[in-house]
């Protein structure tokens, strides 16, 4: 497959290969080879015929690059190959050509390849999301009690912890590897129809040789064909697209929390990683920029595969063309995200002090909540809003804390300090006090995710 050098920037040479030209192709001859193997085994072709085509079905025989200039002019890539196919199978064994692509048609190969090759691309997904959530894990375990700001429209709004953040990072993308293996064990199936899906050509024993076929190949054996069926195939690459689109708010909220003045978090540096080609000083969050890139590419990949799915009768003009071409963009953003991130948690640097030091900059604003509802079984809501309300807007000034002003407010008034208990009114302003209903939920949601991930603990569910 060949790819823009910008295209390259954002994926992962192992994610290229996966779908690079001579793979597609070689996947295209496998297909040819359990063909004729399961028609001689169905006894529909002779033996030695099924012998003559595997052996020369080697995506290296062949120049490629002159097969798909060939398959351009002819409407399909499998066109010429089959006729190539065929010319090198009669150099040695002139009747085992005649035996060549039997009873199948065009898309029967393109799509069993491409089943083929998405399966390795999977196992790529697959491993990438088995490490990255392990350092998410780690991560959320470790600062389960990291009090840090929480903030909504871009603002600061409460205190949480960094562990129940990062298990919110962690969540979606355990839920992301089951539901794309679940996806996967649906769409990753053998294509053989026929010219219009009924295998006319084969006639009863054709359930047999897909079987057949199916076993060789390590796929599921398809119902009927699904030429222009195509829901249970774009299921999976939309589920593919979800996952980026997971990967892209992770990245954007590490990129907001690794701004210089925030400071919460940083990417791994060294080697020349984040560097400007201007200013010295600078450590730009490349895994994020990369990630967020990916991510922003995605919707318009998924969406060209569902406008791709009304495919015309029994073959479809253009839209399944279409889809070929849209499909490995998704997996090229997805790995490409995937392992950004994976070197970026792999050495995140978490700096707990700026967390602190930026929740005591907001001189105790984002506890004001807290305060009001423990005032309000004193004097009341409306009384206690109003007053925290006050005392809000002079702490805003950044002189003083809102822990002192209400503390001087209770002092002061008899009625508040008759009923209020100011070392419980002290630890409402406590940052790891505040944290601990996060910490909470967080223990809580990681253990569901470790059993989760432990049922998600095989490294291959994708070898055949």
């Amino acid at each position: 497959m060949s790819v823009s050098i910008f295209d390259s920037f954002l994926t992962t040479p192992d994610m290229i290969a996966a779908f690079d030209d001579a793979a597609v192709v070689q996947a295209m001859f496998r297909f040819e080879a359990a063909l004729a193997k399961a028609q001689a085994e169905e006894g529909l072709v002779p033996p030695g015929a099924a012998a003559a085509i595997a052996g020369v079905c080697n995506a290296q025989l062949y120049d490629i690059p002159a097969l798909i200039v060939a398959g351009r002019r002819a409407g399909s890539l499998a066109i010429p190959l089959v006729k190539e196919l065929t010319k090198t199978v009669g150099l040695y064994d002139e009747a085992a050509a005649r035996h060549v692509h039997w009873g199948s048609t065009s898309q029967d190969v393109i799509d069993t390849a491409m089943v083929l090759v998405t399966r390795e691309a999977l196992q790529l997904l697959d491993d990438g999301l088995h490490d990255l959530c392990g350092h998410l894990l780690r991560l959320a375990e470790d600062q389960v009690a990291t009090p840090v700001l929480a903030r909504t429209l871009m603002q600061p709004a409460q205190v949480t912890s960094l562990g129940f953040k990062a298990a919110g990072w962690l969540a979606p993308l355990v839920r992301a590897r089951a539901r794309i293996r679940e996806a996967s064990a649906r769409a990753l199936q053998l294509q053989l129809g026929g010219a219009v899906g009924t295998l006319s050509v084969i006639g009863e024993a054709g359930h047999a040789v897909a079987e057949r076929m199916a076993r060789e190949l390590g796929l599921k054996v398809a119902d009927s064909a699904w030429h222009t069926q195509r829901d249970e195939w774009v299921r999976l690459g939309m589920e593919v697209a979800v996952l980026t689109g997971s990967l892209g708010k992770l990245a954007t909220d590490l990129s907001l929390m690794a701004q210089g003045e925030i400071g919460e978090l940083a990417e791994p540096s060294g080697g020349g990683r984040g560097g400007s080609s201007a200013m010295p000083h600078k450590r730009n969050p490349v895994s994020s920029m990369i990630t967020i890139a990916a991510s922003r590419r995605t919707p318009q990949h998924a969406a060209a595969l569902l406008a791709c799915m009304n495919g015309e009768h029994e073959r479809g003009l253009g839209n399944w063309q279409a889809e070929l071409a849209e499909w490995p963009q998704l997996f090229l953003s997805a790995h490409g995200a995937l392992r950004a991130l994976d070197e970026a948690f792999a050495g995140l640097k978490v700096d707990s002090e700026r967390m602190l030091a930026n929740i005591h900059a907001l001189h105790g604003l984002v506890f004001a909540e807290a305060a009001s509802n423990f005032l309000a079984s004193a004097v009341g809501r409306p009384k206690a809003h109003a007053l925290l309300e006050d005392l809000s807007g002079r702490a805003a000034s950044g002189k003083r804390g809102l822990d002192e002003l209400l503390r001087e407010a209770v002092q002061a008034d008899p009625a508040l300090a008759s009923h209020v208990d100011l070392d419980k009114l002290a630890n409402i302003f406590d940052p790891a006090l505040a944290a601990l209903p996060a910490r909470r939920l967080a223990e809580r949601q990681l253990s569901g995710l470790r059993a989760d991930m432990a049922a998600l603990s095989s490294r291959h569910p994708f070898h055949e």
